[in-house]
């Protein structure tokens, strides 16, 4: 699994040949990274009697941001394993035109499959930067910065998934459902860019 590797592994087999691991999984990574931040700085929190009055809510955010973390930390080899199923539908046979139908039907299942785990990545990081602005503007002023490292590493994580979303949803036929997921691109790239600029504005740096 991807996940188990050490960092210089992972990013040994991002940069080779292979186009799996690829951005997809740089970009749960990066939201698994975010929500590791938010944690932290819930966690700092925690504990300091100058912060009595929000301690319940910072092991909420804390417990939040954990479990935003390990649905991420999966999301790495899902979103490797979508993009590796799409290229095994693409290499079934089509002697017959029974073949050719099966085919087709499989490449798009997979290329569904292959929107859906990016855009659960992109709405996952969408709701980090909720919580990390709460750690901002509630949290351990001394971790303010940690705060908004996380709010910019998830609108990254979150966008960076959309494009994932994007190419997929390029090559599938159903109209109903290009339909449905363009209409939640838009609606999650105006959120992220709103929510990281609101964040960004209540730090006083």
């Amino acid at each position: 699994m991807l996940a188990n590797l050490n960092i210089k592994e992972f990013f040994k087999k991002t940069a080779s040949a292979d186009p799996a691991p690829g951005g997809g999984s740089i970009a749960a990574l990066s939201g698994a990274a975010a929500a590791s931040l938010v944690e932290m700085v819930a966690n700092l929190t925690i504990g300091k009697q100058a912060y009595a009055e929000v301690e319940e809510e910072m092991k909420a955010i804390s417990k939040q941001a954990s479990l935003y973390k390990d649905k991420l930390i999966q999301d790495i080899d899902k979103d490797s394993s979508a993009y590796k199923r799409i290229i095994a539908a693409l290499k079934l046979p089509r002697r017959t035109e029974e073949e050719i139908k099966y085919r087709k039907e499989a490449v798009q299942d997979k290329l569904k499959h292959a929107v859906l785990v990016p855009l659960s990545v992109a709405k996952d990081a969408s709701k980090l930067i909720d919580l990390a602005g709460e750690t901002v503007t509630k949290g351990y002023k001394n971790a303010v910065t940690d705060g908004l490292v996380a709010a910019v590493t998830a609108r990254s994580a979150a966008l960076s998934a959309l494009y994932n979303v994007k190419i997929n949803l390029s090559s599938i036929k159903d109209r109903s459902f290009v339909y449905e997921v363009s209409q939640q691109i838009k609606h999650l790239e105006n959120e992220i860019r709103r929510k990281e600029k609101q964040v960004l504005s209540k730090a006083d740096l």
